[in-house]
C-alpha cells in the first residue's frame, strides 16, 4: 500500500512538474512501471499560443489495459462488458488517470480551472457520455469517488474504422477553434470532448 501510494504521488509531482513547463516533450512516453499488466503513459499536448500569448499545456497521465485478458489472453468485449454502460469508470488501469492544465480550459459553458484533476468516464450506449473532472487527486482508480465532482461534460461516441487492442487517450489540436480535442479510443469506438483555452 505504501508503494502504491508513492507512484500516485510520484506521479502527480511528475505531471506538475511537465504542466509548468513548455519544453518539448514527446507526445507519448512512459512515466513508470507499477509491476502490474497495463503500462502507464503521458500525452501531453500545447493547445492555443502565437505571437501574442503562450499556449496552454494540457497533460494526461493514465494506465492503458489492453483487450486481451492478463489472465487468459482471450480478447474480451469492452463496451457494456468490462466497462459497464452508464456508470462511472475509471478512465484506465491501476491509479486514477489524472490530467494537469496550465491554465483554465473550457468545455462548452463548462469552465475547469488550471491545475490538476482527476478524470473518469461516463460512457453511455444511447443516452450522453460523460468525462468526469473530480477534485480527489492521488487515488487508486476504483472505486471511482463521484462525491467530489468538478463538472461532468458531454463526450460524443463514434465509430472507429479500426480496431484498437489498447485504451488510447489522445490530445489533438482543432485548427477550427484553436483549442483541442480530448480523444478516447478503445475496441472500435472513440469517445471525443472538445475543449478550448479560457482566457
Amino acid at each position: 500500500m505504501i508503494a502504491k501510494s508513492r507512484r500516485v504521488f510520484t506521479n502527480i509531482a511528475l505531471m506538475l512538474a511537465v504542466a509548468g513547463s513548455l519544453a518539448p516533450i514527446p507526445a507519448s512516453a512512459k512515466v513508470n512501471s507499477t509491476g502490474g499488466v497495463s503500462p502507464h503513459e503521458t500525452t501531453s499536448t500545447v493547445i492555443g499560443g502565437g505571437l501574442l500569448r503562450s499556449g496552454c499545456r494540457v497533460t494526461i497521465t493514465y494506465g492503458r489495459p489492453f483487450s486481451a485478458s492478463p489472465k487468459s489472453g482471450e480478447i474480451r468485449k469492452i463496451w457494456g462488458a468490462l466497462v459497464p454502460w452508464d456508470k462511472a469508470w475509471r478512465l484506465g488501469s491501476d491509479e486514477a488517470t489524472l490530467l494537469v492544465t496550465q491554465k483554465a480550459l473550457k468545455f462548452g459553458d463548462t469552465t475547469i480551472p488550471a491545475g490538476a484533476h482527476t478524470l473518469y468516464l461516463v460512457p453511455s450506449e444511447k443516452g450522453v457520455s460523460k468525462l468526469a473532472f473530480s477534485s480527489n487527486l492521488g487515488k487508486w482508480g476504483v472505486p471511482v469517488d463521484e462525491s467530489t465532482d468538478i463538472a461532468r461534460v458531454p463526450a460524443t461516441k463514434g465509430d472507429l474504422a479500426e480496431q484498437v487492442d489498447q485504451l488510447t487517450i489522445s490530445i489533438a489540436k482543432d485548427a477550427d477553434t484553436g483549442g483541442g480535442v480530448i480523444h478516447i479510443n478503445w475496441e472500435k469506438t472513440r469517445f471525443s470532448v472538445p475543449f478550448t483555452v479560457a482566457n
